[in-house]
């Protein structure tokens, strides 16, 4: 029997945020993840529907771009420009929020969380060398496949292209409050993380200096705040 959504056959509500609704579904016999961006009733219907499909395409756009980069996504199925919908593969394993949790509650298993570090660093680093920002880098956007041990980047509803090593800069500190805030007690991850990551860039210099100006930035504002 399947489910029935908001009037959506077939669809189950799995997460619900500011901008759209992901949902699990299946396609052409697949299990599939679709994400609808909904309109915001605050703005005016012609210029909802043109920004909310701008959006759409433009994350589709950025998804594309990363597997080119060599950066591991979930395969893009399908856009829907009507439905302002994606359908995508859905991957099969935790998400590297879960298993650093899971660390915090029992203890870290430092080669399981020295190879995912690894992978995460190389990871950004393929994205930013080719000029893509992931706008998004929490451990929640990250999971690590079931049977090939393979990290998998989610979420580029935020993800724009740029090469300036500011927009990289910000793209790594929001990854490392994130994990400061979430796993501190996975202790120095984020170090382990930016290594993989100079290893990775070719453009990882630039960079450096940028986040430290970033940092101090972050400071200066907690400090005020």
């Amino acid at each position: 029997m399947e489910a029935k959504v908001d009037g959506k056959e077939g669809l189950i509500l799995v997460k619900q945020g500011a901008e759209a609704r992901v949902f699990e579904s299946t396609f052409v016999g697949r299990r599939s993840i679709v994400k609808e961006r909904f309109s915001k009733k605050y703005r005016h219907p012609s210029l909802d529907s043109k920004l909310t499909l701008k959006r759409l395409n433009a994350e589709a756009r950025c998804m594309t771009k990363a597997r080119r980069l060599g950066v591991c996504t979930p395969v893009l199925y399908a856009v829907d420009p009507v439905q302002h919908t994606l359908t995508f593969e859905y991957v099969e394993g935790l998400s590297v929020k879960d298993i650093f949790l899971d660390f915090g509650s029992n203890g870290v298993v430092e080669e399981r969380m020295d190879d995912i570090a690894v992978q995460i660093g190389a990871a950004i680093g393929k994205l930013h060398d080719g000029g893509l920002i992931h706008g998004d880098l929490t451990t929640s956007n990250m999971l690590i496949r079931d049977n090939a041990n393979e990290l998998v980047l989610i979420d580029f509803g935020l993800s724009f292209t740029s090469t300036l090593p500011e927009d990289k800069a910000v793209d790594l500190y929001v990854l490392e409050r994130a994990l400061l805030s979430m796993h501190s007690s996975c202790g120095n991850v984020m170090d382990r993380i930016l290594a993989a990551y100079r290893k990775s860039s070719k453009q990882w210099s630039s960079t450096q200096n940028k986040l430290a100006e970033v940092r101090q930035r972050g400071r200066k504002r907690t400090m005020v705040g």
